[in-house]
């Protein structure tokens, strides 16, 4: 154990200060993706039981209330987005939608809380890397141009440098850039729940108005 961090602390410096900075990036990056996964994983609901349960307190029960006790018994943005479509219900279809809507691009924001973050470091990381080899080089040529040929060494010093950081480089963007395309999988996957459920929602209110509508021309017609 002790070699391998004197190993470590030795690629360190001698990758000179754009090691530091990558290692700077890859601590912040591991957070937010430790923070994503966490944040995710407790937003994933079963969303067709979630709708059933929904449609069956509009449908069959026919109480708002109780679809609204069923959003608060879930978490996430399904649910979130779906409560605020209820407690509009009974307005214009146009302001139930123009909630709904505000009420995703806020649970969308949320979602995408830290991504940011770690699509910087995907893109930042390599051109340190690269930065790190041109300074590298220079420093290879420099001592080329100071010592000739006579001292190898020190023109292989700048090389190593330069190797050292590209691959530090790569090593902190890869990871990072295959966490951002997950997470983003995830996301796009609440996005097609959100529209699910916000289509079931509306189309719901629908079939309760032409209900209602129903059972009074129904009722109209047993009194005369």
């Amino acid at each position: 154990m002790n070699g391998e961090k004197f190993q470590f602390m030795e690629l360190m410096d001698q990758g000179g200060v754009v090691m530091w900075l990558l290692l700077a990036f890859s601590i912040i990056a591991l957070a937010f993706i430790v923070e994503r996964f966490i944040a995710l994983w407790r937003a994933k609901i079963n969303v067709n039981e979630f709708l059933q349960k929904i449609r069956k307190a509009l449908i069959v029960n026919r109480s708002v209330g109780e679809a609204v006790k069923v959003c608060e018994q879930y978490r996430g943005p399904v649910a979130s987005v779906m409560k605020v479509g209820l407690l509009k219900h009974g307005q214009p279809k146009e302001d139930v939608e123009k909630a709904v809507e505000n009420a995703a691009l806020y649970e969308m924001g949320r979602l995408e809380r830290g991504l940011v973050v770690l699509a910087t470091t995907a893109n930042v990381a390599p051109l340190l890397g690269f930065f790190g080899t041109v300074t590298g080089m220079i420093r290879s040529f420099d001592a080329l141009a100071a010592a000739g040929l006579s001292n190898p060494g020190l023109v292989a010093s700048g090389i190593k440098e330069a190797l050292i950081t590209t691959a530090g480089g790569l090593a902190v963007a890869i990871p990072v850039q295959i966490a951002y395309n997950y997470f983003m999988s995830r996301i796009n996957k609440f996005v097609r729940e959100i529209e699910t459920a916000a289509n079931m929602l509306l189309e719901t209110f629908a079939e309760m108005d032409r209900s209602g509508i129903a059972a009074e021309g129904i009722g109209a017609e047993k009194r005369q």
